[in-house]
């Protein structure tokens, strides 16, 4: 995601747009900068400096604290589209994650167009823009997803990959910090041509078993598989409407549409739930969720009707609507109701 914190508050707060805006602590005690906006950035401010430092560089930076239950919920909104492409997700974040989509079939087989559609999606859900990296190893989609940032892609083959890590100066490379960069130059490398001259031998010798990492990627070999969440702890449909809504009748039947999603894939993966969230996203972006949990589990997409159309009728309806969905969580195998079910037989 591109400045991900302070775009979410420029998107929340239209009078922050287009503003030099530093999301953080107190600029006047030991603040730090957790997220800088593209317009603060020109003046050289950057996560994790300072806050004082950020003020001396921008005196007319805006400072705003972090809300990081509204980030938390944008990024489970992004991570739900990225699983409509991919299981296999691996976050590194709440604003970056790896996606292996080797063998997909959708978007003509391209991960450029997969990319693309992702991006695509993120803005209509969210209003925020995301950047991406394709590539055919971790350490290279990571880089090229910072090369055209903001609001970008950049493609990283195997026909390109050595001509583009020969000239990539060691600070861009994934997983060598300012400290190991400094070593590094002592030794005479200063871009990936350099490292890539490097015996394997000597890289270890210098840095552990970190050495053998720094010699496979000069030669644009990363062998990390994307590790994925196996563990599903919610199941969920959403969908924004073309135009926002204010019927409350238009808006059940797509409530119970999304109900109906949701339930049909806890089913395949053979899940059962005990709490059920009504997700409601107003026309300026704010959104709002009402849950309730169970004794019992919902046994089918029907029975959750009762509860949605409670869960509705306390969600406030000062604006129109631009997206509902529907969540299942607490979770548990389908198996595992079946020995309280032979009770019964």
């Amino acid at each position: 995601m591109d400045a991900f914190y302070a775009s979410v508050e420029q998107r929340d707060f239209p009078d922050l747009r287009g503003k030099p805006l530093v999301v953080g602590g107190d600029p006047n005690g030991r603040g730090v900068v957790a997220a800088a906006s593209y317009e603060v950035r020109e003046f050289g401010v950057r996560s994790a400096m300072s806050c004082y430092e950020a003020r001396k560089r921008c005196p007319e930076v805006i400072f705003v604290r972090p809300r990081f239950e509204v980030y938390r919920a944008v990024s489970n909104d992004i991570r739900t589209i990225m699983h409509s492409l991919t299981p296999y997700v691996e976050p590194l974040s709440l604003d970056e994650a790896y996606l292996d989509v080797t063998g997909l079939q959708v978007h003509q087989g391209s991960a450029t167009l997969m990319a693309n559609w992702l991006r695509a999606q993120i803005l209509e859900h969210t209003g925020l823009t995301a950047s991406a990296g394709v590539s055919f190893n971790k350490m290279l989609a990571k880089i090229a997803s910072d090369i055209n940032k903001p609001n970008g892609i950049a493609v990283i083959t195997p026909t390109d990959a050595d001509a583009f890590i020969s000239t990539l100066p060691i600070e861009r490379f994934h997983g060598i910090g300012k400290a190991t960069a400094q070593r590094l130059h002592s030794m005479g490398v200063n871009n990936g041509a350099d490292l890539r001259r490097m015996p394997a031998a000597v890289l270890v010798q210098e840095f552990g078993k970190r050495g053998q990492f720094y010699h496979d990627i000069a030669h644009g070999r990363d062998e990390r598989a994307v590790k994925s969440e196996r563990t599903y702890k919610s199941v969920g449909s959403e969908t924004t409407f073309a135009d926002n809504l204010n019927d409350d009748d238009k808006l059940r039947i797509q409530i119970y549409e999304q109900n109906a999603d949701a339930f049909n894939q806890m089913q395949k993966k053979q899940l059962i739930a005990y709490t059920i969230t009504l997700k409601v996203k107003y026309a300026d972006f704010t959104q709002i969720t009402r849950s309730h949990t169970l004794s019992t589990a919902f046994d089918s997409a029907k029975s959750a009707h009762y509860w949605l159309d409670k869960l509705f009728s306390d969600i406030p309806r000062q604006l129109p609507i631009r997206l509902v969905g529907v969540t299942f969580s607490s979770l548990t195998p389908a198996t595992e109701l079946l020995p309280q079910l032979s009770l019964f037989e």
